[in-house]
């Protein structure tokens, strides 16, 4: 496929690497990278200290005790600091269920992503380590051979011990705000603002004709396990385009699921021939996991921002000021993509030529999945109608010159009213809801 005109100034396509996003996810989403790293540390820590004992370096405030003293103090340290990373774990396994119930089980990904918690795991566990490490150098007076207590070590775990406490301390006062649900949708916020500002929205678009017209000469089936699209590696693939004068189109958004052998891109070769891309060859840059992620998918965020407000407004809690507050961040967010340059499915070579075409949420897919179900069940909540109101009116003032961006929100505003006049009756209802009652 060669295009019909001038080749365009070269846009790099960004790397999104399957292999090291799926390795950053894991660690991030795993509780036992940061505490196994910090009890790796801890050992290594142990055994400089242990070397200065062995020289017979004698720190300021030392351990003077005898063996039997120090044994005493680290198996309490050790037996102390297990139980605590015992009822940390506890606390943590609670904090889950609450967030599933009352938020949303998609939240959940916010407490495995906490730092905090893993820190405080990997002090406990650290010092717990430590102790038991230092425990088996110290070597009573038997009659046959003299003790040996490593003053420095056994100083050092006390030491531990005083930042497990403080650790605790931490703990408990970081566990009880991250439960709490502005904590929860503001970290969800945040995750999608990181999102927004790595939208791939350079100035360009496909020129007509530029794209072949003709059918595919190759779909490419999934072989990979069923799940989620979690990322593509658009470089990865434009540069596999390339060298096979081949030009690509994703067929699943970022987020969709893929069953087994669904169709995941269509193929044309720049001559017509047959295509020699194999299904290995697309899959590898195209990763699917159990569940979204935030890493390229917008929309997961909005999705998890919705499910808060939606859980909300249902008639088992009846929140709707926690669904405000929801609304609040989905306003913030939508200003930041109504001002942004539109999100660009277009990838080139070097040589300026379309090779990949990735499907993109548009505004008005954004739109729909940020406000449709909050208005439909909150369709009946004085509290929840203004506040809408007020975003549509804030986001229609901002795209009043883009009839594009401007068209969705006057669908919704249209909505908005009827779902007023359905569920208030009274005109001062309805004026306090923000729509102006007709004229009797």
């Amino acid at each position: 496929m060669t295009p019909p005109h001038p080749p365009r100034k070269r846009s790099l396509p960004p790397d999104h690497d399957i292999r090291r996003f799926a390795l950053q996810e894991s660690i991030r989403n795993g509780l036992w990278f940061i505490p196994a790293t910090m009890v790796l540390g801890t050992a290594i820590l142990g055994r400089g200290l242990a070397a200065l004992d062995e020289h017979g370096t004698d720190l300021p405030g030392a351990f003077r005790g005898d063996a039997s003293s120090a044994q005493t103090l680290l198996a309490t340290i050790a037996a102390s600091t297990l139980t605590m990373t015992t009822l940390v774990v506890s606390i943590t396994i609670v904090a889950l269920q609450l967030a599933s119930q009352q938020f949303s089980p998609r939240v959940m990904r916010t407490f495995f992503r906490d730092t905090g918690t893993k820190v405080a795991l990997g002090v406990f566990l650290s010092t717990t380590v430590y102790a038991l490490l230092v425990l088996r150098v110290v070597v009573p007076e038997d009659g046959t051979a003299g003790e040996y207590v490593p003053g420095c070590s056994v100083s050092a775990a006390f030491v531990f011990m005083l930042g497990s406490l403080a650790a605790f301390v931490y703990y408990l006062n970081h566990v009880a705000h991250s439960i709490r649900a502005v904590h929860i949708m503001e970290a969800v916020a945040a995750e999608t603002r990181d999102a927004i500002r790595h939208r791939h929205s350079p100035d360009d678009q496909l020129a007509p004709g530029e794209w072949p017209a003709r059918p595919p000469d190759l779909v490419v089936r999934s072989e990979l396990p069923p799940g989620a699209v979690i990322g593509i590696d658009e470089d990865d693939l434009v540069a596999l385009a390339a060298s096979q004068r081949i030009a690509i189109e994703i067929i699943p958004h970022i987020g969709d699921y893929a069953p087994s052998m669904t169709p995941l891109a269509r193929i044309w070769s720049d001559d017509g021939a047959a295509p020699t891309t194999t299904a290995a060859d697309i899959t590898r840059h195209v990763g699917l996991g159990r569940e979204r992620t935030m890493g390229q998918d917008v929309a997961f965020g909005f999705r998890q921002l919705v499910d808060m407000a939606d859980r909300a407004l249902s008639p088992a809690v009846n929140d709707p000021t926690t669904a405000t507050q929801v609304i609040d961040r989905i306003h913030d967010l939508l200003r930041r993509i109504a001002i942004a340059p539109d999100p660009c499915p277009v990838y080139r070579d070097s040589e300026g030529a379309a090779r990949l075409l990735v499907p993109v949420q548009d505004w008005d897919d954004i739109v729909h999945l940020a406000l449709d179900e909050i208005r439909q069940y909150g369709g009946g909540s004085l509290h929840v109608q203004r506040m809408l109101r007020i975003l549509l009116e804030d986001l229609t003032a901002l795209v009043a010159d883009r009839p594009d961006r401007l068209a969705p929100l006057l669908v919704q505003r249209s909505l908005l009213d009827r779902a007023a006049a359905r569920a208030f009756f009274d005109p001062e209802d309805q004026l306090r809801a923000g729509m102006v009652p007709p004229e009797p």
